[in-house]
């Protein structure tokens, strides 16, 4: 649906409508504009008939309640007789602390899907500026732009974008997690109060709540109204999903900002970050709204995302030129696109406890330099790819001795120690300059295609400066500022945000990033609900996914190499593990799953990506619908045993109703084990249906071992035919 916009006849409404959505903006009187609906489209309303419908949903004045009832503004106005938490918080040296602003232009752009509401209150001398967008997918989008006119500084305490939800909304959900099991959902009633998820960690976090969702009881997948915000920010966060004794249910999100850490001065101004709210009929449809917006970004990755082959379960710091070719050498035989050499390349680095910010080659393992491997790689017909962690620095580093006034520190002492590091205080010019020559540098010297970018750790008591200030603002802008410099120098550089794992996963990094990696652990288990839960934001070829080792890592755990590459095959696939070691058997078994990924990933990485609800927790459906229906791929998961055997029925939704689909088991995902079973009759044969019966009805599936995972390719043969 193109955008439209209606004004009433008074030009006080205005009606927005994009991507399946309508907004509802109550603009009339000398109060910022109420936000009377957001979600799914109302389709066209009459002018006349848009103000009866938007004053059909004042409240009425009630005992004990103000003479006239608190307007939910955009950023509701604690002097406007709004109790609950507002939308701006600050102070003018104690005084000014409650802000009545009155707006002065309400503006539609020429689209018709965006609006600008300039405000000011001149007792308080602020000035806010309040931009609205509805995006072609469907996104709303809010931020605010706070500018001091008063003749003092101005001590700005938060900014939070509201959207309110309606009352039927009765549950929420978030995420939280830690390293290593990042992205884990977590459910609760929605009561009266506040339900608060604070981020300080100067990243989001591998706890972080990601996407704060609020529904229907029960909602899931696919059923259920479902409203959800994501704050596009990559230092302190705040989200918050509040409900009042009033009524009023709203979520809202905005920076964190420490004391003392935006204080204003004559004529400066803040700029929040873009908080994103999506809705949908289950959460599905949430998901893919972002899905489309990210992928409708001018800068995101169109070409197919390399198979990609990093080193470091295989070597860790243990850096030979031999055996790194040799990997390489085994990697080009299976298909990989990405060859990437991870930490341990850099002065003195044989372990974490020395070197970071001594971004030159090791002479004493590399004595020409890494351009011996990277000719190799590149000869093998492979890009090559670097690890860095540019924003730590090690005590036992050069840099260290030689600047330790350049770490993000509080008064006269350190922070506590991280995996033996601290932080870069990126926001002194001088240390975001000698990281942007080093990596200009290296990037200038070798042949690299891409950068894993990592940040291995919290910031703790991160003061910037002799006076030790508030520095975690200053410190995400400054690498937002980096991260652009070197794409500008370098423009065709791919960029992957790793923090210890998934620590850092937002849509403030991902504009100036190509991919994230998910988590550190790549135990095919764990990674099933880290991936899919991380989807609820990221479409899949933006989420690192690679097949490791028989022996996980991170958990100790053996599994099948099928089961390995069918959770890779979810994701932007690639390869973490020592494949000179694999059998020749498993070097053409992977061979085949990349083969695999390589003939399917225009679809995998452009398809809308759907779940099945099925009643048994061990069992999980997932599946990638191509934007025409045209064809699908289908992962079925057993997790765990169950008390049904043998199993029953898998639906495969979001195929096309009207058009008639095959279906047949995807090699190499079409092993299944033998268990003394008889086989599934429609396994070897196929099955044929329309996409409606086979997304209420569905197929019977096959008996699987736990941890285990089949693929289906669907495929459409034509409509459904017109009864006789």
């Amino acid at each position: 649906m193109s955008g439209t916009a209606s004004r009433s006849t008074d030009a006080d409404v205005l009606h927005l409508r994009a991507g399946g959505t309508t907004v509802l903006l109550d603009a009339r009187g000398d109060e910022l504009p109420r936000l009377a609906y957001w979600g799914a489209d109302l389709g066209p309303i009459d002018d006349a008939d848009l103000v009866s419908l938007v004053d059909a949903q004042r409240p009425q004045r009630v005992s004990g309640g103000l003479d006239e009832p608190a307007p939910f503004a955009l950023l509701p106005e604690q002097a406007r007789g709004w109790l609950g938490t507002p939308g701006l918080t600050g102070h003018r040296d104690g005084a000014a602390f409650s802000v009545r602003l009155e707006p002065h232009h309400v503006l539609v752009d020429a689209t018709g899907t965006g609006v600008v509401v300039e405000a000011a209150d001149a007792v308080a001398g602020l000035d806010v500026t309040l931009e609205l967008e509805v995006t072609p997918s469907g996104l709303v989008r809010q931020r605010a732009t706070v500018r001091n006119d008063g003749p003092d500084a101005y001590e700005l305490t938060g900014v939070l974008a509201t959207f309110p939800v309606p009352e039927r909304a009765t549950e929420l959900l978030d995420l939280t997690g830690r390293h290593l099991r990042e992205r884990s959902p977590q459910r609760q009633p929605w009561n009266v109060g506040t339900h608060l998820r604070e981020g300080r960690r100067g990243r989001p976090g591998a706890d972080s709540a990601l996407v704060l969702v609020a529904g229907e009881t029960g909602f899931a997948a696919r059923s259920g109204s479902v409203w959800g915000i994501h704050l596009a920010w990559s230092g302190n966060q705040r989200l918050l999903a509040e409900r009042t004794v009033e009524g009023g249910s709203f979520l809202a999100a905005g920076e964190l900002l420490l004391a003392g850490e935006c204080r204003l001065g004559p004529g400066e101004s803040y700029v929040s970050p873009w908080v994103l709210g999506s809705h949908g009929d289950g959460l599905d449809e949430l998901a893919n709204r972002f899905h489309r917006y990210l992928r409708a970004r001018p800068h995101h990755p169109r070409r197919p995302r390399p198979v990609t082959l990093n080193v470091w379960e295989a070597v860790y710091f243990d850096h030979d030129l031999d055996r790194l070719r040799a990997i390489a050498d085994v990697a080009a035989g299976l298909g990989v696109e990405r060859f990437v050499l991870d930490d341990g390349w850099f002065a003195r680095r044989r372990d974490d406890t020395a070197g970071l910010g001594d971004w030159f080659v090791d002479p004493e393992v590399w004595a020409d330099g890494l351009e011996p491997l990277v000719s190799h790689v590149r000869g093998l017909g492979m890009e090559f790819g670097l690890w860095f962690e540019p924003e730590m620095v090690n005590p036992d580093s050069d840099l260290f001795r030689a600047h330790p006034d350049w770490v993000l520190a509080t008064g006269r002492r350190l922070p506590p120690s991280v995996r033996q590091q601290q932080v870069l205080d990126l926001g002194r010019p001088e240390a975001a300059a000698y990281v942007l020559e080093r990596l200009d540098a290296l990037l200038t010297e070798y042949d690299v295609a891409y950068v894993k970018w990592d940040h291995n750790r919290d910031l703790v008591d991160a003061g910037h400066g002799p006076r030790g200030t508030p520095g975690v603002r200053r410190q995400t802008l400054a690498l937002y500022d980096l991260l652009a410099e070197l794409r500008r120098r370098h423009p065709g550089i791919e960029i992957e945000s790793c923090a210890s794992g998934g620590a850092r996963v937002d849509l403030g990094i991902l504009e100036l990033t190509d991919r994230v990696w998910a988590s550190d652990c790549i135990d095919p288990l764990e990674r099933e609900q880290i991936q899919r839960w991380t989807e609820l934001l990221l479409p899949p070829e933006l989420i690192g996914a690679h097949v490791g080792s028989p022996v996980s890592h991170t958990t100790g755990r053996t599994h099948s190499l099928d089961f390995r590459a069918a959770g890779a095959l979810a994701g932007h696939l690639g390869i973490e593990w020592d494949v000179t070691t694999a059998t020749d058997e498993e070097r053409a078994r992977l061979a085949g799953w990349v083969t695999a990924y390589r003939t399917h990933r225009a679809l995998l990485h452009t398809g809308v990506v759907v779940h099945g609800d099925h009643p048994d927790p061990a069992v999980r459906v997932r599946g990638v619908v191509a934007d025409d229906g045209g064809e699908a791929v289908f992962w079925l998961t057993r997790l765990a045993t169950s008390v049904t055997y043998p199993p029953g029925r898998v639906t495969l939704p979001g195929l096309d109703p009207g058009g008639v689909y095959e279906v047949r088991p995807l090699p190499p995902g079409d092993r299944i084990a033998g268990n003394g079973q008889s086989p599934l009759a429609w396994w070897e044969t196929g099955v044929r249906a329309p996409g409606r019966a086979l997304s209420l009805l569905g197929v019977r599936a096959p008996v699987l071992h736990p941890e285990r995972s089949v693929l289906l390719h669907a495929r459409r043969l034509g409509p459904v035919a017109a009864p006789r």
